[in-house]
């Protein structure tokens, strides 16, 4: 695999990472569009970091108009081998209270209307998603978590919808209901599509609000959600700056939770049967696979 690289998916409130030398925003061509913004590649504490604001500097992009697969893609293109996303969400539970960060282990993806895959006709591929989540990534963002006291709870499932609108208070019953910690709008299907291009992947979800079910906390709006993501954001640019080394430095080849060999067995069409166009898009994410250089 090389030198590791880290990836950094900033979500609402995080458009920037602080502390980058030799840093420089980069244009990255993808086959499958245009990625949410220019990338910020630069070095942290003698690694290498791709810093990826996800809905765009200013906030330009919905949820539902991110290009997940464009995005992927362009980190993989850069060499990243390793990805934290972070991500502001609701709770859903008791004992989440807003400020809090989940290091989530699990995922329910309640999305519709994106592309959630970089296989389909031409070349189908069935990746395993029943531990979706590096567990050596969760290992380091705890142990940086702890030595910087910041507060958080290790594991929980995301509840992924579809937005833009934040959900019912019916709705959050349900999902409370299913067991789920966390609600966002945003980590699904980034996480099956770092997956399909062998990327480690882990999510920082950072707690905002009781989404709307709590009944002594007022229902969810943009106003209370930006003055708690304000707090938490701090708190996260100091995590990924004690979790960036902390990752690299501790990285073994192959990696133990396998995401790096995710594709090995999980392409199912005949190679003879396999379209060219189709394998020209997937030279980056599937190139090791395919035997195409990325």
């Amino acid at each position: 695999m090389g030198t590791p690289v880290i990836g950094v998916i900033g979500g609402s409130g995080l458009y920037e990472i602080e502390g980058l030398t030799e840093a420089e925003w980069v244009e990255v061509t993808s086959p499958f569009g245009a990625p949410s913004d220019q990338l910020l590649i630069g070095v942290l504490d003698g690694t290498r970091v791709v810093f990826l604001p996800r809905h765009g500097r200013g906030h330009r992009l919905s949820p539902s108009t991110i290009n997940y697969r464009a995005n992927i893609d362009a980190l993989k293109r850069l060499g990243v081998t390793d990805v934290i996303s972070l991500s502001a969400v609701g709770s859903l539970s008791e004992d989440v209270a807003p400020g809090t960060f989940v290091f989530v282990d699990q995922f329910v993806d309640r999305t519709f209307d994106r592309e959630r895959s970089f296989f389909g006709t031409g070349c189908v591929a069935h990746v395993s998603l029943a531990l979706p989540v590096c567990s050596r990534l969760g290992d380091a963002l705890a142990a940086s978590a702890d030595a910087l006291g910041v507060t958080y709870r290790r594991g929980g499932a995301y509840l992924a919808i579809e937005g833009p609108q934040f959900s019912t208070r019916a709705e959050s019953e349900v999902y409370r209901e299913w067991g789920c910690s966390v609600i966002g709008m945003t980590n699904m299907p980034e996480a099956k599509l770092a997956r399909e291009a062998e990327l480690c992947y882990a999510t920082v979800a950072m707690v905002t609000d009781y989404d709307g079910w709590h009944p002594d906390h007022d229902e969810v709006d943009v106003a209370t959600v930006v003055r708690v993501m304000q707090e938490n954001v701090g708190h996260a640019r100091d995590l990924v700056r004690h979790v960036v080394p902390r990752i690299a430095g501790a990285r073994p080849e192959p990696c133990e939770a396998g995401c790096d060999r995710a594709l090995d067995g999980a392409i199912m069409t005949a190679p003879e049967a396999r379209d060219p166009e189709v394998l020209a898009r997937l030279d980056a994410v599937a190139g090791r696979v395919l035997g195409r250089p990325a």
